[in-house]
C-alpha cells in the first residue's frame, strides 16, 4: 500500500516538474513578444495591437506568479488565480477606455504592421497554447493560464482580420471593433476564473495538483 502511495507522489512530482518547464518556456515567449509588439503598436497607431501587447505582458506576469505558487496548497494557488483574474479584468477595462480615446483621436492604424504583428503573435500564442493544452482542465490557476493562451490566439486571428478591414476600408473602425472583442474576452475569462477560484477557496483542499 505504501509503495502505491509513493508511486502516486512520484508521478505527481514529475507532472509538476514538467509543467514548471513549460511555464518557463511560455514566460520567455510572452515577455519577448511584449517588447516586440508594444513598440510596433505605437508605430502602427493600433489600439488592438496595444491591447495584445499588454496581454503578453500580463501573461508573462501570470506565468511568473504561477511558478511561485506551483506545488503549494490548492487554496494558495486559488488566491493567485484571483489575482490573475483581477488583472485580466483590469486589462479589459483599460482596452475599452483606450478604444474610446482612439475613436476621439480618429487615427487610422497601419494595416501592414497590424497584419505582420498579428501573424507573429498568433504563431507565438499557438505554440504556447499547444504546450499548455494538457493542463487546460486543471485547477483554477492552471485553467487561467490555458484561458490566457487560448484567448490570445483567438485575439491574434482577429487582429489579422482587423488589418484586412483597415486596409480595405481605410478607416480605423475594424481596429476598434477587434479591440472591444478582445477586451470582452478578457473580462469573460476573468469571470470564469473568479468563479472557479471562489469554489476552490470554499471547498476542501485536495492533494492532487495536476489533473
Amino acid at each position: 500500500m505504501t509503495g502505491c502511495c509513493d508511486h502516486d507522489i512520484d508521478e505527481e512530482a514529475l507532472k509538476v516538474t514538467a509543467f514548471r518547464r513549460i511555464l518557463w518556456a511560455v514566460l520567455v515567449i510572452n515577455a519577448s513578444m511584449f517588447v516586440v509588439e508594444f513598440s510596433s503598436a505605437f508605430v502602427a497607431s493600433s489600439v488592438a495591437l496595444q491591447a495584445d501587447a499588454l496581454d503578453f505582458l500580463g501573461d508573462a506576469a501570470t506565468y511568473g506568479i504561477t511558478l511561485m505558487v506551483l506545488g503549494s496548497a490548492l487554496k494558495v494557488r486559488a488566491r493567485a488565480a484571483l489575482l490573475k483574474a483581477a488583472s485580466m479584468a483590469l486589462m479589459g477595462l483599460w482596452v475599452f477606455g483606450r478604444t474610446i480615446f482612439y475613436m476621439i483621436e480618429g487615427v487610422t492604424p497601419s494595416a501592414e504592421i497590424m497584419g505582420i504583428m498579428g501573424g507573429l503573435a498568433f504563431l507565438a500564442n499557438l505554440i504556447s497554447a499547444l504546450m499548455l493544452y494538457r493542463y487546460r482542465a486543471g485547477d483554477s490557476n492552471m485553467r487561467s493560464i490555458w484561458l490566457c493562451s487560448r484567448n490570445d490566439a483567438i485575439g491574434n486571428l482577429a487582429i489579422i482580420v482587423a488589418a484586412l478591414g483597415v486596409f480595405t476600408t481605410e478607416t480605423p473602425w475594424p481596429d476598434f471593433v477587434i479591440a472591444v472583442i478582445m477586451a470582452s474576452l478578457a473580462i469573460s475569462a476573468s469571470i470564469q476564473i473568479f468563479r472557479q477560484a471562489g469554489q476552490e477557496l470554499r471547498g476542501p483542499d485536495p492533494k492532487s495538483m495536476v489533473s
